[in-house]
């Protein structure tokens, strides 16, 4: 009967023994930094995807792991269950454990987008189709249709221009292009009514989109900050006496494909809806991404008799109050006389 007792001693510290390999080997692979094939590997983890398909993943893009205790580590933990979709950097140094921790926080990899200011719809769909990280949900011919694009983001206008706020927006590594489009619109739609809330008085400006409209004219006009509100002026003075703006801008903007990087005296004679040369008043719509100092700028423009200004060559302009000036400043400046 000893014997039995010793036999079953015996049994039980082997047991015990094997059962604390079996953890000591286990936690050593859960903690054990993991094998991967270059510094920073990006996984993106879809909705709905459980830790095999996850480690398949990560297997694909050449990451050296045990697959099995992934798994059972996101099982055993019940982290499997907190996953959150997106896109997640693994770094050098990163465990098991922290990567699976990392995925059930919902810590996704954030990149950035910059939209820039004078910038048209069709160069802000190209730089949302370029980015790497930005998941395309809309096709490239609504992104460049401006009726299906204002229809796509449910907008009562046929046209997008001038509604997206340039900005540098920060993202999850997986967001759309319809997302960071919906982001920009929010934006612009805040700044402008913020701006129309606080706007000069008597201004000759009959809703806010007529102040987005001059505001896109001022930000192709001048990069110079110091003459945006004084360029805006001008056109204020102009709208007030009705004359025509006769900004190149427009011209161009109606011009579309057929512009070439200069404008002809044709051009300038051509009608289209843009052309502030042929038609009086403000054009129908933006022609560009408006900045906020733009938008302050057309609302709170400079005060002053001038109707003219013409570009100096050095990213300023020279402004007069009368046609006779204006051209000999043109003479001075354009022709080099």
């Amino acid at each position: 009967m000893r014997w039995l007792f010793k036999m079953l001693f015996w049994i039980l510290l082997l047991a015990v023994l094997a059962a604390g390999g079996v953890a000591a080997f286990s936690w050593h692979w859960v903690n054990k930094p993991l094998d991967l094939p270059k510094p920073e590997v990006d996984i993106r983890v879809y909705s709905g995807s459980g830790p095999g398909v996850i480690a398949d993943e990560m297997i694909r893009q050449g990451i050296n792991m045990p697959r099995e205790s992934f798994i059972l580590l996101a099982r055993l933990t019940e982290k499997d269950r907190l996953i959150k979709a997106g896109g997640y950097q693994i770094q050098t140094g990163d465990s098991l454990w922290q990567v699976l921790d990392k995925m059930a926080r919902g810590e996704v990899t954030q990149r950035q987008v910059a939209l820039i200011e004078g910038w048209t719809v069709p160069q802000i769909a190209q730089a949302l189709a370029n980015h790497p990280d930005i998941e395309t949900t809309i096709d490239p011919v609504t992104l460049h249709d401006q009726k299906a694009l204002a229809k796509r983001l449910g907008l009562d206008t046929e046209h997008v221009e001038g509604l997206l706020f340039p900005d540098t927006y920060v993202f999850p590594v997986g967001s759309t292009d319809e997302e960071i489009l919906r982001q920009a619109l929010k934006a612009q739609q805040d700044a402008l009514q913020k701006a129309w809330e606080n706007r000069a008085p008597d201004l000759p400006l009959k809703s806010p989109y007529e102040a987005l409209i001059l505001a896109s004219i001022v930000e192709k006009e001048t990069g110079f900050h110091g003459e945006r509100a004084r360029i805006a002026g001008v056109f204020i003075n102009r709208l007030n006496v009705g004359m025509p703006l006769q900004t190149d801008p427009t011209v161009i903007y109606g011009m579309g494909d057929r512009y070439e990087g200069r404008i002809r005296r044709a051009d300038l004679q051509r009608d289209t809806p843009w052309n502030t040369y042929t038609r009086p008043g403000l054009p129908p719509t933006p022609i560009a991404a408006v900045s906020r100092a733009s938008l302050e700028a057309a609302l709170h423009p400079e005060s002053h008799d001038f109707y003219y200004f013409v570009a100096r060559g050095d990213g300023t302009s020279e402004f007069a109050k009368d046609l006779r000036q204006h051209n000999r400043n043109v003479a001075k400046y354009i022709l080099g006389k």
